[in-house]
Order: structure tokens, then sequence, then C-alpha cells
């Protein structure tokens, strides 16, 4: 089996750190993956960790040896090394408050042993890579106290579905016992160059390798994989593969334009990054798909129309206005400069004149109006469409048409929304309008959402969006030198510590290998970002929120460095 020499190197890491087992049995599991399919799982226990590695590894060369006499081999490009280092027996139906208590889907982070010896278990990936957890509370029952303790959460069918196709001897689970195992476990992980990276066993960080520092040439190398990841999911047609529900492989059908835009402006970005000029035929092929979904009310009026629901979307024009502005910027060109334009009119014609605000849907067909109110995100994607289509035409309708726009924001006390929308739009517009009132509100954006981001236990990806366009804001006010005593008494240093908190928390929404091994199909999700809490989701407009406010962490870094001390940072590796 290529790959042993992997395994190697991590029983040598294994048996020469002090890990301490769950009771008086160690429990070992070696988990191999050719990054095509799912990760095959050996486990073992014995007396001393010696003993239960051992046992695994017997498990691994006896299949291996198997495969050999088929003429089959196995080449393991990847391999990670799991000890359980604490374990509790527990009552099935006690799950459910395990669950509850970590709220989100796919956060509880434990594996499961139906038997006290571990005969029949399942470290926590497995768990979630088969979905063998129903997590059937929503974040509305759990707030409402909706819950039925009583129900079992235990999946057997994906058990012993996953048992079935995979060759590691684990026998079938005829039913759910009354009492299972949970357990965690310390791990170690060897990629495809033989690097060993050591795992965290806790919180959110479990699974994943560790980062000490999460500096940005940490952060870089991931948003230009990520980056690279999207540019190959752009077909010969110009359409990008949307996303896949990776736990299964489920590839999704689906379709959004506007999504398809916004994605777009993260491959763009990736070209200012790296120059890479096999990009280039990649990214006009994408734009020309766009076009072609672009429909003239009259020769000066365009909409970006879903053609999947015949239908013209507010932020569809938003989008593809930002989008066609950083293209122009990047390769340094007006070629889209008309377009820009008529996609900005159709944004006008939206709006209303009287209070700024907008409409968000109108029929495709006969531009007639479908939906007054779509989401909250189409207005400050509108709003920084209109000041991007002023930056590129001087067109002085469309600031007017921006500025409508936040003074109806600044009414309706937009604040509440913690929209990394309205952030980018007020940052734009304080390009050119230095109004102190707009400079607060952005701040005001950031700074009654702070404590709520700092705290959140997803990785939810436009939060870091969020607060590195209000973080440029609040550095163009000190610049300026607006009097306002918002702004001379804002904190930094609590604003530069919620910056790095999120960006080292949304580590976890990467498909590093160690997470991606455990997926049905690895190969497709590995280098993305994923939104665990939605079943591990990765869809193309979830990436590019990660490399939107990964892009900015990198080029501002240096001064958000600045407020952080040796001690914080230290600090959020014992309590993240």
């Amino acid at each position: 089996m290529i790959g042993l020499s992997r395994v190697a190197k991590l029983k040598e890491h294994i048996l020469s750190e002090d890990i301490s087992g769950c009771s008086d049995v160690f429990t070992v599991f070696i988990s191999v993956c050719n990054k095509k399919e799912r990760a095959l799982v050996f486990h073992g226990s014995g007396k001393t960790i010696s003993i239960a590695w051992n046992a695994a590894e017997k498990r691994l060369f006896d299949f291996q040896k198997k495969l050999v006499v088929k003429k089959k081999p196995y080449s393991a490009v990847w391999a990670k090394a799991d000890v359980v280092i604490s374990c509790e027996e527990i009552k099935t139906a006690d799950l459910s408050k395990i669950i509850v208590k970590n709220k989100w889907h796919n956060y509880t982070r434990v594996g499961i042993s139906f038997d006290s010896g571990f005969s029949k278990a399942f470290l926590e990936a497995e768990v979630h890579g088969n979905k063998m957890i129903d997590y059937t509370f929503s974040q509305e029952d759990i707030s409402n106290g909706n819950i039925d303790y009583s129900a079992n959460l235990i999946n057997l069918g994906n058990i012993n579905s996953y048992l079935k196709s995979c060759p590691t001897g684990v026998p079938q689970i005829a039913e759910v016992p009354e009492n299972i195992t949970i357990f965690t476990t310390k791990g170690y992980f060897c990629d495809e160059d033989n690097a060993v990276y050591e795992l965290y066993s806790n919180n959110a960080d479990f699974g994943r390798r560790l980062n000490p520092y999460v500096d940005d040439k940490v952060i870089n190398k991931l948003i230009v994989g990520a980056s690279q990841y999207l540019a190959e999911l752009i077909d010969a047609h110009g359409k990008f593969i949307y996303g896949y529900f990776p736990a299964f492989g489920a590839r999704m059908n689906n379709y959004n334009i506007v999504r398809h835009a916004s994605t777009l402006w993260s491959v763009i970005n990736l070209y200012r990054i790296s120059a890479d000029d096999s990009l280039i035929p990649k990214i006009d092929k994408a734009v020309e798909y766009m076009c072609d979904c672009i429909s003239y009310k009259n020769n000066q009026t365009a909409y970006l129309v879903d053609k999947e629901l015949d239908e013209i979307k507010l932020g569809a024009d938003g989008v593809a206005v930002i989008m066609l502005t950083e293209y122009m910027d990047v390769f340094n060109t007006d070629k889209h400069k008309k377009l820009v334009a008529d996609l900005a009119n159709g944004i006008l014609e939206l709006q209303n004149a009287e209070t700024g605000g907008f409409s968000h849907v109108l029929n495709a067909a006969d531009f007639s109006k479908k939906d007054e109110f779509r989401t909250v995100y189409y207005d400050g994607e509108a709003t920084f469409a209109l000041a991007r289509a002023y930056s590129c035409t001087k067109d002085k309708r469309f600031l007017d048409a921006a500025i409508a726009a936040v003074e109806y924001f600044i009414r309706e006390n937009y604040v509440r929304h913690r929209d990394h929308w309205v952030a980018y739009s007020l940052n734009e517009i304080t390009k050119y309008v230095e109004d102190t009132r707009y400079f607060e509100f952005a701040l005001r954006n950031i700074d009654e959402n702070l404590e709520g981001i700092y705290h959140r236990e997803t990785s939810f990806h436009t939060y870091l969006e969020m607060l590195m366009t209000g973080w440029q804001t609040l550095t163009r006010a000190k610049k300026l030198g607006i009097s306002s005593d918002v702004i001379k008494n804002y904190d930094p240093t609590r604003f530069a510590q919620t910056i790095y908190r999120r960006a080292r928390h949304m580590l976890n929404g990467y498909f590093y290998p160690e997470f991606a091994m455990y997926m049905k199909y690895p190969n497709t999700v590995v280098g993305s970002f994923h939104v665990r809490h939605h079943n591990f989701r990765v869809r193309i407009d979830d990436v590019q929120h990660f490399i939107g406010g990964y892009y900015f962490y990198c080029m501002l870094f240096d001064e958000i460095r600045e407020y952080l001390t040796d001690d914080f940072i230290s600090g959020l590796e014992n309590n993240p």
C-alpha cells in the first residue's frame, strides 16, 4: 500500500507522545485515504497504546494483503491517527441534551461507540461525514425550548449503509443500544508530502491542524488555493459547478446568477494576486456567460435575469456591477463601462425616489413587479453597486441614488441586520462623501454587533467581510481627520481582537484534508470552504465570502497586528 510510510510516521508520533487513554484501555484509530473515496478507518484496543496501535495496524495490513491478492492495490495519499483520550457512557436518549447544548447542527464533537469495548466505534469525523446523527432540532426549536428529548437521533440506516460500503470488517449494527459511549480523541495527520500535523482536540477547533499564529502568510496560502478551486469549477460554457453536499457526494443542480457574479469577483481577485494569465480565458468565459443572461428593457436599462426562475433580482444587477468594475480595474480596461451604466440604470428604476429604499424582484417577461422584498442583502448590494458605478462613470445620478439609500439605512436602523453589504456600501460611498454621519453609521454597524460577532459559535463567513470593510472605513475617517467623538473614542484594540478571532475561528470552515477525507468524494471539496451547520455545504458563494473577508485580512494584517498582544494570541489557543 502506497502510503504506509505515512502510517509509520504517525506511529512514531503516537508512541512517542505521553497520551493518557480512556479508563484502563487504549483505543487507536488509523484512517487512510486515496483522495478519491471516503477514508478507510481501522481501529484496535489494548491495555497499552502500543498494543492498541498494533491491533489497528494489523487490521490495516490484513486489508492490504487481501487487496494485493485481488490485484487491487490501494494508494493512500493521506493518513490520520487518533487515540481516544476521554470517554463517557451515556443513555442513548441523552444524546439530545448534548446536541441542544452545542446548539448547531454537526457541532456535537464526539465519536460514538455502540459497545464499551470499542468494537463498533466511529470517530467524530465518521459520525458527521456519514450523517449518523439526525439533527432534527432547528435553531428556533432550541431557542423556544421545543425539544423532544425522548427522540432517537441515531440514524441506524446511514450507519449500516456506511458499514456495508466500507470493507474494513466492522459488523452491521442490528439495533440502537440503550447506552452508548461518547469519546474524544487526540489526533495527528500526515499529508502527501509526509508532513505531520498535530490536530486540536478541544472545542470547535476539534480535528483540524494546529495554527497557533494566524497571520497573513497562513491565510494567503489558503485563499489562493480556494480561489483556484473556484476557477477550476468554471466549465467550458463559463458556468460554475454550483456546489456540493459532500457527506454523500450530492452535487447541487440549481443555479443562482447572483452567486455566479459574486463568485467571479473572487476569481478576478485571484488574478490580481497571482497574475496567472491562464485564468484570463476562464474569467472571460464566465463574464460572457453572465452577459448572455442580461435583458434590456430599453437601450440604456439592463437587468441580469435569473433564467431558472424567470425573474430579475435587484441584487443580481448589484453584484454584476461590482464584479464588472473589479474586472475593469484589475485588467485596466473600460470595455464594460456602458454595461455598468446600463445595469446601474436598472437599479435606479427599482429605487423609490421618495424613501431611497428599493423594490427587490421583477418578472423577467414584462419587467412588472413580482416581490417588493426578498432579502435585506439586496439593498446593500445595490447601494455598493451604485457607488461603484459612480466611480466608473462619474455619473452623479448614481452617487445621489447611493446617498439616498444610505439615508434610508440610517432611518431604518440597518445596523440590526449585521449586513456585510451595508458595510461595503458605506466604505465605498465615504470615498466620495465625507459626511460625518456616514462614518458614524458605518462604525455603529460594527460596534453594536461586535460582541455578537466575537462570540459567534459558527464560522459564519460574511462577518469577517463586514469587519474588514469597517476597518477600512475607520482608517479613512482617521486619515481625513473627521471630527467626531464616536471616531475619536472608538476602541481599535477590541476591533482588532475580534477580527483576529474571527480569522482564526473561520479556519474551522476550511476543508483541510483531515476533514475532507471522511466525505464521499474528498477531491471534490478539499481546499474549499464549507458551512458546517448546513451539512458541510460547499457552494460557490460560500467559498467566495470566506475568500472575500480573508483577502482584506491579508492586505491589512500589519495594521491589525499592531493592536494585538502576544498574550491575547496565545490565550486563544487555550480558550478560543
